[in-house]
């Protein structure tokens, strides 16, 4: 038994779930911040607002109690991303994607391809993070009963 912030865990992985928790908060962050930021479609921005909206509390359910159904929905929405985000990726022929409504030159873009590939590998490891805290947390209760 451990306690944390006040609270008494009887057991379980602490880390894990902290660093999860934590990737997802960045991740609504930066959906948050971009949709201020107007570098996108008004639309883009309301999509990007709600998905932020739907992450946070299972960042708060995975925080406070590593909850299965809240990590499912982390991993089956940062592989979202990675396909949506790789769909952008490569239909703009590995120049990234136009930002404001401009239309996307000839030319390589390579400072927005990294950027989908920062993001891609952001939500990567979020998904791994959440699919394999569901693993440990499947195997402790197994091995209890």
């Amino acid at each position: 038994m451990t306690i944390f912030a006040g609270r008494v865990r009887t057991s379980g992985p602490v880390l894990h779930p902290r660093i999860c928790a934590a990737l997802t908060a960045i991740s609504c962050a930066v959906h948050l911040w971009l949709a201020a930021s107007g570098h996108h479609e008004a639309w883009v921005g309301v999509l990007m607002i709600a998905l932020a909206a739907v992450c946070v509390p299972c960042t708060i359910h995975i925080w406070r109690h590593s909850r299965v159904g809240a990590l499912h929905q982390v991993t089956g929405s940062a592989l979202a991303m990675v396909a949506l985000h790789a769909v952008l990726l490569l239909g703009a022929g590995g120049a990234g994607h136009a930002h404001g409504g401009r239309p996307s030159s000839g030319a390589i873009d390579t400072n927005g391809a990294a950027q989908l590939l920062l993001v891609i590998g952001l939500e990567i490891t979020t998904a791994l993070l959440a699919a394999t805290l569901v693993a440990r947390l499947r195997r402790r209760a197994a091995v209890r009963y």
